[in-house]
């Protein structure tokens, strides 16, 4: 399998909009502002900001328009945006965003619970963002959640998800982002999605979207980087979860993705040292501690070595 692996891979960091969105804790504009420009500093190119959804659905997000309108905009660095409505878009469009995501459910109940909307009605709204966000000049990724399975459904069809995927990118989005939303994927379960997925569907047009509530989330990608999946989704120090997937725990740590894919050989252009400090800053925003293994053992390491220093200089 090791031998199929692709050269160069694309990180697309979630954890300013994906990994706030459900904190207890409300992270000030300044500080969502210090948290992104860090991940630019680190080097990741792919960064989604924010979210446009009503203040009533997602309160820590409320501040969209001032995140996207003050953030640093960096050459080299694409920043996007979550639309999930007409509303969502005239938002966007007003800071001058170049590139949103849309998203919905391969579950009819997620979806319900999630936009509170049937998967075609999500569609019919999508008539209203996709067409004239890519008239407008922005470019368009979908997201489909509960891929892998579903918290209220279970297992999910991968006709049915697939059938969706389609649908997005007739509609235009340039990539679809394939979500295991609350971390049931196997390394085997992925491989037999990828498979029906790549039948019909570029692989270049694909991305991967995982959680690790079960510890698999660096397995399952490794299975998609052995099927040409160049694209993966992580989030900083494992920030996140879904507010509508009860014991989904965080997405996939871009640290310790960074860490796998060192060790394969595969670059992708981020600064691990430089990533685990901007964790760190995450961790101490949100004030709780964060989930990623390689950032938690880094901390350990670095802690050890101050104790350490502390006292040979007392000795």
């Amino acid at each position: 399998m090791l031998d199929r692996l692709p050269r160069k891979v694309s990180i697309y960091e979630v954890g300013p909009r994906d990994g706030l969105q459900n904190e207890a804790r409300v992270v000030p504009t300044e500080a969502k502002l210090r948290l992104i420009a860090g991940l630019a500093d680190a080097g990741l190119r792919r960064i989604e900001i924010t979210s446009f959804v009503s203040p009533k659905w997602i309160p820590a997000l409320a501040d969209s328009r001032e995140v996207a309108s003050r953030v640093e905009r960096r050459d080299g660095v694409t920043y996007s945006a979550l639309v999930p409505n007409a509303r969502g878009l005239e938002g966007a469009r007003a800071v001058g965003m170049e590139e949103i995501a849309v998203f919905l459910s391969a579950s009819e109940t997620h979806n319900q619970k999630n936009v509170n909307k049937t998967i075609d009605e999500t569609f019919a709204a999508f008539e209203e963002v996709i067409p004239p966000a890519i008239e407008a000049g922005m470019r368009v990724r979908g997201y489909v959640s509960t891929v892998w399975g579903c918290p209220y459904e279970g297992e999910v069809d991968v006709e049915r998800s697939l059938a969706i995927a389609r649908r997005l990118l007739d509609m235009g989005c340039y990539q679809v982002s394939l979500g295991d939303t609350i971390g049931v994927g196997t390394p085997g379960q992925t491989e037999r999605i990828l498979d029906r997925f790549l039948e019909e569907i570029p692989a270049e047009k694909l991305a991967l979207h995982l959680h690790d509530t079960r510890g698999t989330a660096l397995a399952n990608a490794l299975v998609g980087l052995a099927k040409g999946i160049t694209t993966l989704d992580a989030s900083v120090g494992g920030l996140g979860g879904c507010p509508y997937a009860p014991g989904a725990s965080g997405n996939l740590a871009t640290e310790d993705l960074v860490y796998m894919l060192d060790g394969l050989g595969i670059e992708h252009g981020v600064d691990l040292e430089k990533l685990v400090n901007v964790a760190e800053l995450a961790q101490r925003l949100v004030g709780r501690e964060l989930p990623g293994r390689y950032f938690r053992a880094r901390l350990g390491e670095r802690r050890r070595a101050a104790e350490k220093a502390t006292q040979s200089r007392e000795g």
